[in-house]
């Protein structure tokens, strides 16, 4: 980790940040000098800042607050190392921490260690998921009334509609774009493929698939750092809202996995054109635990703006063989590569939060042995299907109660999490339509 800040001469300050329940990065700025006892000691931060509401306000009688005296726990860095911050305009170095208790044990509050655990399990069953992330997000013009698209940096135009895979799109922010590549590059985050969507101004990045799951949630919450800072740069927003346009199709996060053993066989493939009994036992997995992991891929005022019918946000609860409809949809193509997309989440959630719902859900299925219901064919949207929770407080009720859950996260954690939740819709029920959408905007 030294040795990167003596490669980069010109870094003068670091921030050292750790990502909160909602996803957020919560952290410091410490000068450069300082960085080798960062390094050594780790850092402090109150075990309550894990448990901010979105607007970074306690919770209101949290356990973690006055009761236990607001304590400090220790933030320790991760594997990652020192980041270049390239949305800054000094030369700023990002290390990525999380967080630990007094003795060394891992703060079981932290969205992190909460996918590592579900990671550990895996291993110990000799199972090694490889895990991929699709994320959408929006150009935004918010220095209006209204949001609008950028105007090209190209043409000075606004493009007066949407263009799913138009070239001509992507080109027109060919600068954002060349750059955003430049920077994932120097932060080792592994950008593959950019598409233009269905929304106007909408735009999908695919990254590359890994068995290093904690580096995919890692890249994916970077990623949403980096794009957010990089849009700024350019003069206007890149927004992972859920849903920023009522007229307009919303963002998702679609992530991919299948399972490796130790050789790096995928365990999913076994020749056959319907997949592995181990799959579709993690098929099961998924549908049995998704009214309970509602709230981890829906975890918003705005993400259940995004569940209209007909535009790719299932509802519903099935599976299905090459099909964009379902909740869960098994990929075509080269069967070595078989796997399981989960198409569900919102471009709003926490990545550390959603993987560990996710896979800890698939290795219910597997540890139990669950068998799926026959997949869906046609059209999921007008199948009578069992349905996910509709309402935000339908779904904190349902991942405080769900079993599954409880399986895959700590006590503390899920408590944490409701409790930021409740407080978060109380709070947010003074709030105006416009003003729901500009909190969100530049947050999630």
């Amino acid at each position: 980790m030294r040795d990167w800040l003596r490669h980069h001469p010109t870094v003068k300050t670091i921030r050292v940040a750790a990502a909160d329940l909602n996803g957020q990065a919560r952290g410091k700025r410490v000068p450069v000098r300082f960085a080798d006892k960062v390094v050594k000691e780790g850092t402090r931060f109150p075990y309550s800042v894990m448990n901010l509401d979105i607007w970074g306000e306690d919770i209101e009688d949290s356990p973690l607050v006055f009761a236990s005296g607001d304590a400090d726990g220790v933030l320790k860095p991760t594997d990652r190392g020192f980041l270049p911050m390239p949305w800054l305009e000094a030369p700023t170095a990002l290390l990525p921490l999380w967080m630990f208790q007094e003795d060394g044990t891992p703060f079981d509050g932290d969205p992190r260690h909460a996918l590592a655990n579900v990671v550990k399990r895996y291993h110990d069953r000799g199972l090694y998921p490889v895990c991929a992330t699709e994320l959408e997000f929006y150009l935004i013009d918010d220095s209006g009334r209204e949001f609008r698209v950028p105007p090209s940096p190209r043409s000075g135009k606004r493009r007066p509609g949407a263009d799913t895979l138009a070239l001509q799109a992507l080109d027109a922010f060919d600068r954002f774009f060349t750059e955003l590549y430049d920077a994932c590059e120097a932060m080792d985050i592994d950008a593959d493929t950019a598409i233009s969507e269905a929304g106007i101004g909408q735009f999908e990045i695919n990254l590359l698939h890994s068995d290093n799951v904690l580096k995919i949630a890692d890249d994916t919450w970077l990623f949403k750092l980096l794009v957010r800072g990089i849009a700024r740069k350019h003069g206007f927003a890149a927004s992972f809202m859920a849903k920023p346009y009522d007229s307009w199709p919303g963002n998702g996060m679609h992530m991919h996995f299948s399972m490796n053993d130790a050789e790096g066989e995928n365990l999913f493939n076994d020749g056959t054109a319907q997949g592995s009994p181990l799959m579709l036992q993690a098929v099961a997995g998924c549908m049995k635990a998704m009214p309970g992991s509602m709230l981890l891929l829906a975890p918003h005022a705005n993400s259940y703006e995004r569940f209209v019918p007909g535009n790719h946000a299932p509802s519903g609860i099935g599976w299905a063989y090459e099909n964009r409809t379902s909740a869960l949809r098994i990929p075509s193509g080269n069967r070595r590569a078989r796997r399981i997309e989960h198409r569900v989440a919102g471009g709003d959630i926490n990545p550390y939060l959603m993987m560990a719902g996710v896979l800890g859900s698939a290795l219910i299925g597997i540890e139990d042995e669950l068998t799926p219901p026959d997949p869906v064919t046609g059209n999921a949207y007008a199948l009578d299907l069992p349905q996910l929770p509709t309402t935000w407080p339908d779904a904190v009720d349902a991942f405080e109660k769900s079993p599954e859950m409880a399986r895959i996260f700590s006590k503390r954690l899920i408590d944490n999490l409701v409790g930021t939740k409740r407080q978060e819709i109380r709070y947010m029920a003074e709030l105006a339509p416009e003003e729901v959408l500009e909190l969100y905007l530049d947050t999630v």
